[in-house]
């Protein structure tokens, strides 16, 4: 958890503490290493300025401003509190590679989400009444779902996919949806009826193994 001081001080002030110099840095590290928490929020404050400034690199992204001043500073604080004065001869020069992973990172991981959580969002519904989703188009929009592997993965390796991860239900069920292996391809209605079973329940087998075809292939 942050220090207190750090969301007042963003919050009330708009300037930023003279950074330590290097007797002074030297000093409280010193203190700080000795068991002295005063020792590290003076490391904090005294290196916020550093934070802002690499925060500033990133104002022309959509990002709340004070999230990212936030971020950075848990990554001043993860380098305040790894730092080797014996590796590095300055704490600036180590902590400003803490602050900035740590921003791109949260950059990295929020892209990720909302890539995701589109892919996967509702976006209407198709004729059967079926709510759908920006991934069921990619799927949907071809002949068959192999067509429309649309990040460059070839169709062996979807297949390949198909064979190992899916449960033979969750296989017959897009090989019969789809047309693969030959199969002529059917309605959720359609294979219903051919399976015994409820259409919402082919809904349900469908879409789980398109999500689980989807998290295999793209993931990272």
């Amino acid at each position: 958890m942050l220090p207190f001081f750090c969301f007042s001080y963003f919050n009330s002030i708009s300037s930023f503490p003279q950074p330590l110099s290097a007797e002074e840095e030297k000093y409280y590290l010193e203190l700080y290493k000795a068991g002295n928490e005063d020792a590290k929020n003076i490391l904090i404050e005294r290196n916020l300025r550093l934070v802002a400034h690499i925060v500033k690199k990133y104002s022309n992204l959509n990002s709340d401003m004070d999230d990212l001043i936030s971020i950075g500073t848990i990554g001043l604080i993860k380098g305040i509190t790894s730092f080797d004065p014996n590796k590095c001869t300055r704490l600036a020069t180590y902590a400003a590679r803490c602050i900035e992973n740590e921003i791109l990172m949260s950059i990295r991981s929020s892209r990720k989400q909302r890539y995701e959580t589109s892919l996967h969002a509702p976006i209407g519904v198709d004729k059967e009444g079926n709510e759908i989703s920006l991934l069921d188009i990619l799927c949907n929009e071809s002949d068959t779902i192999f067509d429309q592997v649309d990040f460059g993965i070839e169709t062996k390796k979807l297949y390949s996919q198909i064979k190992n991860i899916l449960k033979p239900r969750e296989k017959e069920i897009l090989q019969l949806r789809y047309g693969l292996n030959n199969e002529e391809e059917k309605t959720q209605r359609e294979i219903a009826e051919q399976m015994g079973i409820s259409r919402s329940y082919v809904s349900r087998i469908e879409k789980k193994a398109l999500k689980k075809l989807y998290k295999e292939l793209y993931k990272t």
